[in-house]
């Protein structure tokens, strides 16, 4: 088939790469979000799929908007039978989905119909989940609900942030989306309607929902930062200023602290929660680099009273 691909971030790399390797299909071009400022200077930054694309030479359109009239008319000039999607950034309008014969096909990183929305790796992790897996499905107007192709699973480990999961999946998914180009091709693969229930969702994570309540359990203190872990990063406030947790462990053995108490001895820093403490790994206090815990807690020497979070 001729492919047009869409996406945008890091982790639409890999299926692009899966796309371009394979013999059966053309990537004839790619659609990816514009050019955007990214560092302390503020410079317009290709996406990483744009990347990608420049160094295999295809053709790459960055519509702002993907109902503007100039993209949807060159995406009718190059007339692809399909358009694979991973984490393209924006809704596709009904003019765009009506273009190829066999329409555009997601790769979504859950298994449909959990954690529909932007953010399901996230949300995944966050809830506790033990399994997750990635699906591709055919694109319909609603959010995440189109008929699905085929599905891959795959583990929750207890110490995985969003950032390890996404890794995987993302090579994982790339499998997968090939696989689906192949069985679209030859007849041999018919999507399935998702179930009516079971249906959860998962919106973008903001910061407001990245902040700890230390009255919660120590599960779900360590479940939200690594769920909210590289973006949009879990935090609590220390002395009035933010503090970003970059890394924590639940700490069974002490049960000693209040919500929100902490105790640093030589080497570990603690902070009490809704049941045991966790344990402060890593943490990155406001304007400053990531750092151990301990080594923090000895810079700003901890008080035998002083909380976070309040």
């Amino acid at each position: 088939m001729k492919l047009v691909f869409a996406g945008t971030p890091e982790v639409a790399v890999p299926a692009l790469d899966a796309l371009l390797a394979s013999e059966r299909h053309e990537v004839a071009a790619v659609v990816t979000r514009p050019d955007a400022p990214a560092g302390r200077g503020r410079r317009l930054v290709a996406s990483p799929v744009a990347e990608r694309a420049q160094e295999a030479g295809i053709e790459i359109l960055r519509p702002v908007k993907p109902r503007d009239p100039e993209f949807l008319e060159r995406l009718r000039e190059i007339a692809p039978d399909c358009c694979p999607v991973v984490a393209y950034g924006a809704l596709l309008p009904r003019a765009a989905l009506d273009i190829p014969d066999r329409g555009w096909v997601n790769l979504h990183f859950s298994l449909l119909p959990a954690w529909r929305g932007a953010a399901p790796v996230q949300h995944a992790i966050m809830a506790g989940d033990e399994i997750t897996g990635a699906s591709t499905f055919l694109i319909e107007e609603g959010l995440d609900s189109g008929p699905v192709y085929g599905t891959v699973t795959e583990e929750i480990r207890p110490t995985d942030t969003s950032g390890d999961l996404l890794t995987r999946l993302a090579f994982a998914g790339a499998g997968l989306l090939a696989a689906t180009m192949d069985g679209i091709e030859d007849g041999t693969l018919k999507a399935v309607p998702q179930p009516a229930d079971g249906i959860t969702l998962a919106p973008k994570v903001s910061v407001a929902d990245a902040r700890v309540d230390w009255s919660a359990p120590a599960l779900r203190v360590d479940r939200l930062v690594r769920g909210c872990t590289p973006a949009p990063g879990a935090w609590t406030t220390f002395r009035g200023e933010r503090l970003k947790l970059v890394q924590v462990t639940p700490a069974p053995d002490r049960t000693d602290l209040v919500p929100g108490r902490l105790a640093a001895g030589k080497n570990n820093v603690y902070a009490g929660t809704g049941s045991h403490a966790v344990e402060l790994l890593w943490v990155q206090p406001q304007g400053k680099k990531p750092m151990r815990a301990a080594d923090w807690a000895r810079g700003v020497r901890i008080g035998a009273e002083e909380t976070v979070g309040g």
